[in-house]
């Protein structure tokens, strides 16, 4: 139906869906700073100016930090494109950022897919899906697999106390729902997205390219974690790093399971935050200070370049 239409009716369209994006993220970001429920702008601003956070070494290292988060993620994009056809890293950043723009604004960052899609031809579009599904996959690997092992840490050493039974429970409950959904999902043809289709792609996808994409999404997961505990020392946390560092995998492991709107991400992570760190006794006002930090750096700020990409994003309007 799409293809149907006349030619300026499609740059219509395109027109809207990016004007849709670029303002949808910058009236979200705009919210989130100065209509946060959670953590006021003037208190914010107080506790920056306290800490020394705006010195020179400060913004530096943490601006290299964001870089480097990104960094990896585009080196992440540019090696699983490679399965499928060839792209430059230059294409490669304004992919990811373009499509972290979009991500902002759809729920579990499912505009990110579309986004990246658009940006091949229509043969290679559900490969382009499958990959990025691929790269999202062992980036919330690590991040369980560290989350598990910073959180049985962070229960010993803190003596937190857990409901096993509640948890128990809550465990079987989702081995049997990810069961059910796995089983039912091999008797279920919906075009080309079958279980055994999704399989077959996923076995062609040599090891090598998997072994670098696991490699680069764990050298991500170092960044942001260690940009995270930059951060507690720069307000003045006084913890261990053994300490800190479970601390905030587990934060992130929990976040990182629950299905939510990009905008409310700094929300839920903020929420897990101050209950992880109050074990710890640290203040809920420097948490979420840190948290809405992080959020700013690492999402804001290039959702905000990556607008630039979806504007000037042109696509194929012949076919």
């Amino acid at each position: 139906m799409y293809y149907s239409l006349p030619y300026k009716t499609k740059q219509f369209f395109w027109l809207v869906i990016k004007l849709v994006i670029v303002i949808g993220c910058g009236y979200l970001i705009f919210r989130k700073l100065l209509e946060n429920d959670q953590l006021e702008f003037s208190v914010f601003r107080q506790n920056l100016i306290k800490n020394d956070f705006f010195s020179i070494k400060n913004i530096l290292l943490l601006f290299v930090f964001t870089f480097f988060n990104h960094f990896f993620e585009i080196l992440k994009w540019e090696a699983l494109t490679s399965f499928c056809i060839k792209i430059s890293r230059k294409s490669a950043a304004m992919q990811s950022l373009a499509s972290l723009s979009a991500s902002l604004i759809t729920p579990n960052r499912i505009g990110e897919y579309g986004v990246k899609a658009m940006y091949f031809d229509n043969s290679l579009r559900k490969k382009i899906i499958g990959l990025n599904m691929i790269g999202n996959f062992y980036q919330m690997l690590v991040t369980i697999i560290f989350g598990v092992i910073g959180f049985g840490y962070f229960i010993i050493i803190n003596n937190v106390s857990i409901n096993y039974y509640t948890l128990l429970k809550i465990s079987l409950l989702a081995i049997l729902i990810g069961s059910t959904i796995f089983f039912a999902a091999k008797y279920i043809k919906i075009k080309a997205y079958s279980a055994e289709r999704v399989i077959t792609f996923i076995k062609k996808v040599p090891f090598v390219l998997n072994l670098k994409v696991a490699v680069l999404s764990f050298l991500r997961f170092l960044v942001f974690a260690h940009q995270f505990y930059f951060l507690l020392l720069i307000f003045k946390i006084d913890i261990s790093y053994l300490n800190a560092i479970s601390a905030i995998s587990s934060m992130y492991m929990i976040a990182s399971i629950v299905p939510m709107l990009s905008v409310f991400d700094f929300v839920l992570k903020g929420t897990v935050a101050i209950w992880v760190f109050s074990f710890l006794g640290v203040e809920p006002i420097r948490i979420l200070t840190i948290t809405t930090l992080m959020w700013l750096l690492n999402f804001a700020l290039p959702t905000l370049i990556g607008s630039y990409f979806v504007l000037t994003f042109t696509p194929n309007l012949a076919k």
